[in-house]
């Protein structure tokens, strides 16, 4: 009889991740039939028009594989959008790659630059995908706390957190979670600390145009002294309310983009082919995409007003689905239990900002999703007016 040889187990490479808070909550959500504002996805219908133009390159035989770097005629008109938003001169053929949405630019750029050893500066709280992303490269997250309550950056704790292993500093503009967004005076602090290093930059830019109060975005593509150390990820689908398309690009310089897609094209090798044609021909409608900061810009403010009848105090949010919320004058409950509760209490789903943080910094801040119909948000709001902490 053959002798059984025991197979080892798998050694988790990431022992401390285990189901999200997002998950969890929306789970919550489904068990206690609450109001989700939890996960970030609209749940109003998006542009029939471009539906339309997916079924329509679909019927027209774009269903085999696109090229590996995305659709030519799209790459064009990212190239020509980028001039003329942010003054950059992008190379449609060496510095765009079309990608299967924005997290897997990002994780690509950091696969494609990270080696074990290496310090990444991550500014909390930060999205759940950065840090994984990082120590699944071997590489070692640097933590820098913004400053509550307008989640400031301290650019002067990022000079002193600056060592020889730092490789890179990623940002996020608009924030998620909180809704903050980088001011000029911020990229030309980011400016003069990478001045002279090798420090890449990674920039989360996947809310750029979900930005409000006539604001400017700071894109990197701005800067080109920051542009030339840099990838730039962007997202159609918080663009054109499509998230599940996950369907995004990243703009590097073409020493990068070469590097970026020797990792890409082993991983998925190329994105949904039909929604790369429709969006090629969709771009052409600029105001889709010049209109969206306004169009959230209501639906923040119609919350806001709305949440005034409930106990908790709204912080400023400048950019992105969210707003945050504090409930410290309420409670002094942490902030995933208070959450926990809420769905529980008043059937309204919500995610606690310590999720965010790799040491669950909790100020008792809740993150709220306002990417809603108004009967969505209206309902919400009148659970929260009647909650009793």
């Amino acid at each position: 009889m053959a002798k059984r040889i025991a197979v080892s187990r798998i050694v988790s490479k990431l022992p401390q991740v285990g189901t999200t808070i997002f998950t969890v909550m929306s789970q919550l959500a489904v068990e206690h039939s609450a109001v989700n504002l939890g996960q970030g996805f609209p749940d109003f219908p998006m542009d029939g028009q471009l539906t339309d133009l997916v079924n329509k390159a679909m019927k027209n035989g774009f269903n085999q594989y696109a090229h590996m770097h995305g659709y030519m005629p799209l790459r064009e008109k990212i190239a020509e959008k980028a001039g003329k938003l942010y003054g950059a001169v992008v190379k449609p053929d060496a510095e765009i790659t079309i990608t299967p949405g924005g997290t897997y630019a990002l994780y690509t750029a950091l696969t494609t630059t990270l080696v074990p050893g290496d310090e990444v500066i991550v500014f909390e709280p930060a999205y759940d995908s950065y840090v994984p992303a990082i120590e699944l490269n071997g590489a070692v997250p640097v933590f820098i706390s913004l400053r509550y309550p307008d989640y400031a950056v301290p650019w002067e704790e990022v000079r002193e957190k600056i060592t020889p292993r730092t490789r890179m500093i990623m940002i996020n503009t608009p924030h998620n979670p909180t809704g903050s967004v980088l001011s000029a005076a911020d990229m030309e602090q980011l400016q003069a600390i990478t001045e002279g290093t090798n420090i890449i930059i990674v920039s989360d830019e996947v809310y750029e145009h979900l930005i409000f109060d006539n604001i400017q975005h700071q894109s990197i593509l701005r800067y080109p002294a920051l542009r030339e150390r840099s990838f730039v990820c962007f997202s159609f689908g918080k663009t054109y309310h499509c998230t599940g398309w996950k369907l995004g690009y990243c703009i590097a310089p073409e020493d990068f983009t070469t590097e970026f897609r020797k990792v890409h094209q082993f991983n998925c090798f190329s994105a949904h082919t039909p929604v790369q044609v429709a969006l090629a021909e969709f771009l052409q409608y600029e105001e889709a995409y010049l209109s969206l900061g306004l169009f959230l810009q209501h639906k923040r403010d119609y919350f806001q007003q709305l949440m005034l009848k409930t106990p908790f105090k709204a912080l400023p949010s400048y950019g992105s689905y969210f707003q945050c919320f504090s409930y410290a004058h309420l409670s002094e409950e942490g902030d995933r239990a208070f959450a926990e509760r809420l769905v529980r209490e008043a059937g309204v789903a919500t995610i606690p900002v310590s999720a965010f943080y790799s040491k669950g910094e909790d100020n008792k801040v809740l993150r709220l999703c306002f990417a809603k119909k108004a009967t969505t948000l209206e309902s919400a709001a009148k659970r929260l007016s009647d909650f009793k902490a």
